[in-house]
């Protein structure tokens, strides 16, 4: 069900995580969100942190916010993104945290690469029950957030496969069974959020595209299981609210995961099929190879094209943005089309000053693009001139 993009053309937001501030020291650990909200230091630093990241948002311009992934530590690579599940979901042994499982989800660096120490940082606890919501809490995260705006706040979660391929396990006998424990358990949660009111809620990293990409292919794990996993993990939710499918190839730390630019092309007719309203594709760090195909082969749901990379600290300008927005549009009804990053920001590398300009650029970009369509442009405060603190004479 359309809602955060309903009615709007050519609309405009970001993946999900934003640079932590500096001053931001708290973290919430395994305690749970309500339960650390109880104390003054964290509440403070969290409600502060949150009306910064809407606050920097709105200045941009930018239609849909999100939260920044205000919910998540301060770790190596963006460990949290994976990890939170796994500190919050009954079923952990929390007080017993292990190095996940061996070459999870296939990934492997050596040491003297920086992603080796991301490697070392998964340290996670291991299931040794049936998994269960425990205090996930996404309602009340989201709330905190959707409370200090008027615009519609997107709520984002790691899909379960990824977090399945990274702990543990003594109680599940397979890898599927504990993907779609995983799964019933987010399905539940997901609708708490959707009954609250939540407009988007953005599924990240169904691993759908890169078992295709790298042809993993077997009787159990392939394209068409994740998919399966995906629906499931989402039934019912476009009911009630509008669902996105957030596809990249991976930034932990802000760094690519692989040496060559991979394709979607392989895996976009199982896409298409996954039941959400806008599904995202990281573009820009791939000069946008694969824009034809996608135009070609996704023909339902909504498409959301990264024009801002989030690997590189270069801020992109308002005319190449809009220069990849006029090429998408060759391929995309202006009707179905959404300008957004190619991935978050928030991963260990990058500044609050780089994140925000490029917001800035991306919501110039996209008005470039609404004036030669005849559409309203959004006000970008922090691009006013009038409020420039140079002198001219």
């Amino acid at each position: 069900m359309l809602k955060a993009t309903a009615g709007k053309v050519l609309p405009t937001t970001i993946t999900g995580s934003l640079p932590r501030p500096s001053w931001y020291t708290e973290n919430l650990g395994t305690r749970s969100f309500l339960e650390a909200m109880v104390t003054t230091r964290f509440r403070e630093q969290y409600t502060d942190t949150l009306s910064v990241y809407l606050r920097e948002q709105e200045l941009a311009g930018l239609d849909i916010v999100t939260d920044g992934d205000c919910r998540f530590d301060q770790d190596i690579g963006g460990q949290s993104w994976t990890g939170y599940p796994t500190r919050h979901m009954s079923g952990f042994d929390r007080g017993r945290p292990e190095l996940a499982a061996t070459g999870a989800g296939g990934i492997a660096f050596p040491r003297g690469h920086i992603l080796h120490d991301y490697l070392e940082a998964r340290v996670m606890p291991k299931i040794i029950g049936p998994i269960g919501r425990g205090d996930l809490q996404f309602t009340e995260c989201w709330k905190a957030a959707q409370r200090l705006t008027t615009k519609p706040v997107k709520f984002g979660t790691v899909t379960p496969e990824l977090v399945a391929f990274a702990v543990q396990d003594d109680h599940y006998k397979d890898l599927p069974s504990r993907i779609m424990a995983l799964s019933d358990a987010m399905n539940e949660e997901l609708h708490e959020l959707a009954d609250a009111g939540c407009q988007a809620i953005q599924l990240e990293e169904p691993q759908i595209h890169l078992l295709a990409a790298r042809g993993i292919v077997d009787d159990v794990i392939n394209p068409e299981f994740m998919l399966g996993v995906f629906n499931n993990t989402v039934k019912g939710l476009r009911a009630k609210t509008e669902v996105w499918c957030h596809t990249c190839w991976g930034n932990p730390s802000q760094q690519r995961m692989f040496a060559q630019v991979q394709s979607y092309e392989p895996a976009l007719e199982v896409l298409n099929r996954v039941d959400a309203d806008v599904i995202t594709f990281e573009t820009k760090s791939s000069a946008a190879m694969d824009l034809p195909a996608i135009g070609r082969q996704i023909t339902e749901a909504k498409v959301a094209i990264g024009v801002i990379d989030h690997h590189t600290l270069q801020i992109e300008s308002p005319d190449e943005v809009a220069e990849l927005g006029r090429r998408a549009l060759e391929q995309i009804p202006v009707e179905r089309l959404i300008l957004s990053s190619d991935c978050g920001m928030g991963r260990e590398g990058m500044s609050r000053r780089h994140a925000a300009y490029k917001m800035v650029s991306l919501v110039r970009g996209a008005n470039i693009l609404r004036k030669e369509l005849g559409l309203p442009a959004a006000e970008v405060l922090a691009a006013d001139p009038s409020y420039s603190l140079l002198r001219t004479e």
